[in-house]
C-alpha cells in the first residue's frame, strides 16, 4: 500500500472511500477542531455522508482536481491533508489540514505539508500553491509561515458558520520561492 513514512510511528497514506468507518470516528475526534475550518467535517456525521466525502474526494482524485491523505500514527487515524483544489492545467492548487488534538505538537501536519507541496512544484510542475484559513485559525496561519509561504490578503467576512461571518486570509508559496528555499537548505 502507498504509504510515505513521516516519523518512526506515523506515515501518511490516502484516504479512500472504504475507510469510511475509521474516517467517521476520527472526525468525529476531531469535530471541536475541524468543523469551524473544514467545511465537510460539520457535513460527515455518520457513515452515508462520511463515505459520500470520501467519495468526493476520490472522484478529484479521478479527474486530477484534489487528493485526500490520511496521518496514521501508532495505526490510528489522527489527521490528514488535501489538495482542496488541483488545476495542472493553469498550474494552481490549494492544500488544506485538519487534525484531532492527539495529531497535533508532533510536526506530522507540517510533514505532510511538505510532502504535498513537494509532490506539487516537484512531480507535477504547479507555478502556485495556496492556502486558504480563518483568520482566527492561528494554528493553521503557523503552518502557512513555516512553509514559508506570504499572506497575499484578508477577504473580509468571506465565511459562514454557525450564523458569524469570518475573515479568510489568502497565502501563497510559487515554484521558484520553494525550490530556493530547498536550495538554502
Amino acid at each position: 500500500m502507498y504509504a510515505i513514512p513521516l516519523t518512526e510511528n506515523a506515515e501518511l497514506r490516502m484516504l479512500e472511500p472504504w475507510q469510511d468507518a475509521e474516517f467517521l470516528a476520527h472526525i468525529d475526534r476531531a469535530r471541536a477542531n475541524t468543523d469551524p475550518w473544514i467545511p465537510w467535517a460539520s457535513r460527515s456525521t455518520d457513515l452515508e455522508s462520511a463515505r459520500a466525502t470520501l467519495q468526493n474526494f476520490a472522484d478529484k482524485q479521478a479527474a486530477d482536481s484534489g487528493r485526500i491523505y490520511g496521518i496514521w500514527r501508532d495505526g490510528i487515524l489522527i489527521g490528514g491533508v488535501m489538495f482542496v483544489q488541483f488545476d495542472a492545467k493553469r498550474g494552481n492548487c490549494e492544500i488544506g489540514v485538519w487534525a484531532e488534538p492527539a495529531g497535533e505538537g508532533h510536526g506530522l501536519i507540517s510533514a505532510s505539508v511538505r510532502h504535498l507541496i513537494a509532490y506539487a512544484f516537484g512531480e507535477r510542475g504547479m507555478h502556485r500553491v495556496e492556502w486558504w484559513n480563518s483568520a482566527g485559525n492561528t494554528r493553521s496561519r503557523a503552518v502557512a509561515q513555516r512553509m514559508g509561504m506570504h499572506l497575499d490578503g484578508t477577504l473580509r467576512e468571506q465565511s459562514l458558520y454557525q450564523g458569524v461571518r469570518h475573515d479568510m486570509e489568502i497565502w501563497s508559496l510559487l515554484a521558484h520561492e520553494w525550490q530556493g528555499a530547498q536550495d538554502a537548505a
